[in-house]
């Protein structure tokens, strides 16, 4: 793709990258066919393609985003899965991040928009908040019921349509908090390996038995695992809404307690369970690139940082101990067969622990959890889950499995079959409780 930033414009090194990833677009189209919302709205300015020529012309001539440009960025579910189908390697997770930060930056939008976003942005990265607001929907649910349920432009939901989709996402009940901060969790026999586990946020409140699995089956197998104290959300959901000092703030945040971790006891990893935290946190030696005093360290960080499949599957695993022949159908979510490239090593693992590992028609395409997606694109984000739904029951699963909190919850939000992580499957296997049952 032929651009025309001055040299001016290209002084500054996020124009000078952005121009690199326009130049690499050939405007093949390929892209199209796996986008999710192109898929369902038919737009072309619902593609990868269509928004690229949109953050292009807003680049280019230095124009504060339009209502028409933020639009269609905010329907992107940055579920990459473009990069996967792009022949010419076109980065477009870096050029729609470069677009939202311009966005939060110097679009005004509605106050009510500008509000929702602020809650969500406050209230998720932090644990104690979101359980206290998790309870607090809980008991509002039934207002919800007295809440719009179709909108004239269901593409472009307002606020009461956003809120009846968050107390909608409101669980029935919440479990009681996982481990804290500081912990250390001692191998069982000889020590072979240690490790720091990803505390999450939403995780930790919604699904702290997947951690919990996770430290099981890492300690079972030899490996002793640290949860880090004083660390922070990876940043993953500000960066995404576009409020990248606070995303950046995180990182450094993290980096540097992560660092002092490693230097003062020692880890051969972080270790990740959601994997749309992974994602982020593997593209920290990017976000900090031009930051002097962290962008050796971070660069580090990333390198260190695995989803858990990642190392499990380098491990002499024990022998299966759970009865063979269950069926569960695998949903890959997007943050990890395209944002991770980690597609083959969850089913594997799970094949060699026994299990019957069912592909999903149309993996490739998102369930609509997407972060904060599933709220602020409600209609989308369901018309997206059930379709996934719907491919998942042609396998006739006993269970599902998948890698990252928000898909679990989504996908359980339009299915009676259980939906669990792959680690927890894993821990099953190797001498732990039943997913789902404690």
């Amino acid at each position: 793709m032929k651009t025309e930033f001055s040299p001016a414009q290209l002084s500054n090194p996020d124009i000078a990258e952005a121009d690199k990833i326009l130049r690499a677009c050939v405007h093949c189209g390929f892209c199209t066919a796996t986008c999710p919302t192109y898929v369902l709205l038919g737009d072309e300015l619902d593609s990868p393609r269509g928004r690229i020529y949109l953050i292009k012309e807003m680049l280019e001539k230095n124009q504060r985003p339009t209502a028409e440009v933020v639009k269609h960025i905010d329907r992107c579910l940055s579920c990459l899965a473009c990069m996967t189908t792009c022949p010419s390697g076109v980065n477009y997770m870096h050029l729609v991040d470069q677009a939202r930060v311009r966005i939060e930056k110097e679009y005004t939008r509605p106050v009510t928009d500008r509000a929702l976003r602020a809650v969500l942005a406050w209230i998720l990265p932090r644990p104690g908040w979101f359980r206290v607001s998790m309870i607090l929907a809980r008991c509002g649910r039934w207002l919800g019921a007295l809440l719009p349920t179709r909108e004239v432009d269901p593409a472009n939901p307002g606020l009461l349509r956003r809120v009846r989709a968050m107390l909608a996402l409101a669980p029935a009940s919440l479990p009681s908090p996982g481990p804290a901060g500081g912990n250390v969790f001692a191998a069982r026999g000889k020590k072979l390996g240690r490790v720091a586990l990803l505390q999450g946020c939403a995780q930790q409140v919604l699904g702290p038995r997947i951690n919990q699995a996770a430290i099981n089956f890492l300690t079972r197998h030899g490996v002793e695992v640290v949860l880090v104290k004083d660390e922070q959300c990876c940043g993953a959901l500000s960066h995404h809404l576009g409020r990248d000092d606070d995303a950046l703030a995180r990182a450094r945040a993290n980096v540097t307690v992560w660092v002092k971790e490693a230097e003062q006891n020692g880890l051969d990893a972080i270790l990740v369970t959601t994997s749309g935290c992974g994602t982020v946190i593997k593209d920290y030696g990017y976000m900090l690139r031009s930051d002097r005093d962290f962008a050796a360290a971070a660069a580090r960080i990333s390198a260190m940082t695995k989803d858990i499949t990642e190392y499990v599957k380098d491990m002499s695993l024990q022998p299966a101990q759970q009865p063979g022949g269950m069926v569960i159908a695998y949903h890959s979510a997007c943050s990890l067969q395209h944002g991770q490239k980690i597609t083959q090593a969850p089913k594997e693992l799970l094949s060699k622990s026994g299990f019957v590992v069912k592909d999903v028609p149309e993996s490739h395409l998102c369930c609509g959890s997407a972060g904060t997606y599933n709220i602020l694109q409600p209609d989308i984000a369901n018309k997206l889950r059930d379709r996934k739904v719907a491919n998942i029951a042609t396998v006739r699963p006993d269970m599902i499995a998948a890698g990252n909190i928000g898909c679990m919850v989504q996908i359980a939000g339009g299915t009676s079959v259980p939906v669990v992580h792959t680690i927890e499957l894993l821990d099953w296997a190797t001498g732990g409780p039943r997913p789902g049952l404690t």
